[in-house]
């Protein structure tokens, strides 16, 4: 490596190797009392120099102990005896997520401490809680929401992945043409209706096809579960085999790779959990009985597992080998289910645990729960159904070896960290106005205007401040906000399209004030489209519609 213009070779060799000395050493007061008694790694070929120090993938996937050819005990304070074994009895289901569980790799890792990890699959999800309570199973894997129906006796010690558009509500675009939005389904049902035909809506039940189906039942105007027969099977192929002979299904709710499939085909993905990015989480529960007898190899499986995901960073291409040989699929399709799934890094789960963020996952979530009726209330303290105890030591590690990399190589530090470019690229007003529409979101309460003017009451902006949540679920990279405005038939039509231009200003002006980041656009529609059914001149046109629109595929 030829050195810099300010110094001699022997010298920047010199400081280099220092440098060198100086991490290898740190890294190693973190890491290798792990690797006791193994063979200290020869480094060399391992480091990449390049103007500053930077980490090798190879390396530091080894210090962290989890190459596909190499697992590591990598806990220095365990006095498990190597001698005996403990078995961990994992319940889930096929999930790509999952997909860790079920690695060789790691049930290796395991195995040099002391654990042997079975994992099986049970697909009824009351089946899973039912084994946990009666002892059958001593972890599940298991969506949020789920956790949250069925309430198991067990807490959840780690976060494992959140979907980023793995699952997806697809329109049959390819029996109607027309179906591009939430509101040409809505048309399309009534044209059906006043046929005396109902159409349906297929996913697989008890998964997180069942719950994004309920997340645009409560939160879009558009959508009625109820307008709907709904079908329910036990996997997304079943669904999305149904849609393409079944003329009634008018959509599917279904996840990778069937998802790419639909679009291929020419269906439109009218939403998925890439615009709702942290709707779908996925958690580890463990038994709380477990937990009180043998904490340790609760902890021993956490460091086991973040240790395999937070190595992945470094070598990117292990998390979709792992998927393609668990899925028995090509690279291109794992390529594509690792695409859709966001997972946790040590350092991540453990800020969502510590700075309120899983708690308010789990009252949102809990919320659009409580609203379709599946379960009664909001948990009174979330807080306890989980805890970071056992993620610390790994978190504190990982966090350690970021703060050592962090000035030379801050791509890799921002990945640990589970950060990523999040930035909302801003658009014109026009771009937003000619965006394709997704559906309108429920106002919950009324947005309530001075008579015959723009200001709005202390009741109006209480329903706003609920909006504000409620727009804030939405990924701000992939949809915007188009503010509607509508009065009723009575007075000066150039007056009533002049206040209700003014209110929608109003209202985006209110919203954004709320430091959400989406792009906003607002117009007056005057007295132009009064509701259906309803005199123009009634006042319940008078009314602000919250439009999403898609900026972003």
């Amino acid at each position: 490596m030829k050195a810099p213009s300010w110094a001699s070779q022997t010298e920047w060799q010199g400081r280099e190797g220092n440098r060198l000395e100086q991490l290898t050493d740190l890294i190693n007061k973190i890491i290798m009392p792990t690797h006791k008694n193994r063979e200290i790694l020869v480094l060399g070929t391992t480091f990449v120099v390049t103007g500053s120090l930077l980490l090798g993938g190879a390396w530091l996937a080894h210090k962290l102990g989890i190459l596909d050819n190499q697992t590591t005990l990598g806990d220095r304070t365990s006095t498990t005896n190597p001698q005996s074994k403990t078995t961990l009895n994992t319940l889930g289901d096929t999930f790509s997520g999952y997909s860790t569980l079920r690695s060789s790799a790691f049930q290796g890792s395991l195995l040099e401490r002391g654990i042997e990890l079975k994992y099986a699959d049970e697909f009824d999800q009351k089946a899973r809680t039912s084994a946990l309570n009666q002892g059958k199973a001593d972890l599940i894997v298991t969506s949020l929401d789920q956790y949250l129906i069925h309430q198991p006796k067990g807490t959840i010690v780690a976060l494992l992945d959140r979907t980023v558009g793995a699952d997806a509500v697809v329109l049959n675009s390819q029996y109607y043409p027309q179906l591009k939005s939430l509101i040409d389904l809505e048309k399309l049902i009534q044209e059906q209706a006043g046929k005396g035909k109902r159409l349906k809506i297929v996913y697989a039940g008890d998964t997180p096809s069942e719950f994004l189906a309920t997340v645009l039942d409560t939160k879009f105007d558009n959508f009625n579960l109820a307008d709907l027969d709904i079908v329910k099977v036990e996997d997304a192929s079943v669904a999305w085999s149904q849609m393409q002979k079944d003329k009634e299904i008018a959509l599917a709710v279904l996840w990778e790779p069937y998802v790419t499939e639909a679009k291929q085909q020419g269906n439109t993905v009218v939403i998925s959990s890439s615009d709702a990015p942290k709707t779908i989480v996925d958690v580890a529960v463990a038994r709380d009985r477990i937990l009180q007898t043998h904490p340790e190899v609760v902890k021993h499986f956490v460091e086991a597992y973040y240790r395999r995901l937070d190595s992945s960073l470094q070598d990117k291409g292990l998390l979709v080998r792992q998927i393609a040989t668990d899925g028995n699929l090509n690279i291109s399709e794992a390529q594509t289910i690792k695409d859709g799934i966001k997972f946790f890094t040590s350092v991540e789960a453990q800020d969502w645990m510590n700075n309120g963020t899983l708690e308010k996952r789990i009252k949102a979530i809990s919320g659009i729960l409580t609203l379709s009726g599946r379960i009664n209330n909001i948990p009174d303290n979330p807080q306890a159904l989980y805890d970071s105890q056992y993620l610390a030591p790994i978190a504190e590690q990982t966090a350690t070896i970021i703060d050592s990399i962090a000035a030379d190589n801050p791509e890799l530090a921002s990945l640990l960290k589970g950060k990523s470019d999040s930035s909302t690229k801003q658009i014109s007003s026009s771009q937003v106005q000619q965006a394709a529409p997704i559906g309108n979101l429920k106002v919950r309460g009324e947005v309530q205007f001075q008579t015959g003017s723009a200001q709005l009451t202390a009741s109006g902006k209480q329903t706003l401040d609920q909006l504000v949540a409620e727009i804030d679920e939405f990924s701000a990279a992939n949809i915007a906000v188009k503010v509607q405005g509508h009065t009723s038939r009575t007075g000066s039509a150039a007056l009533n399209k002049t206040l209700s231009q003014q209110r929608a200003q109003v209202v985006q002006n209110y919203l954004k004030s709320k430091s959400l980041p989406h792009n906003f656009v607002s117009e007056g529609l005057g007295s132009s489209q009064p509701l259906p059914g309803v005199s123009p001149e009634s006042s319940l046109n008078q009314r602000t519609v919250i439009r999403l629109v898609r900026i972003r595929s």
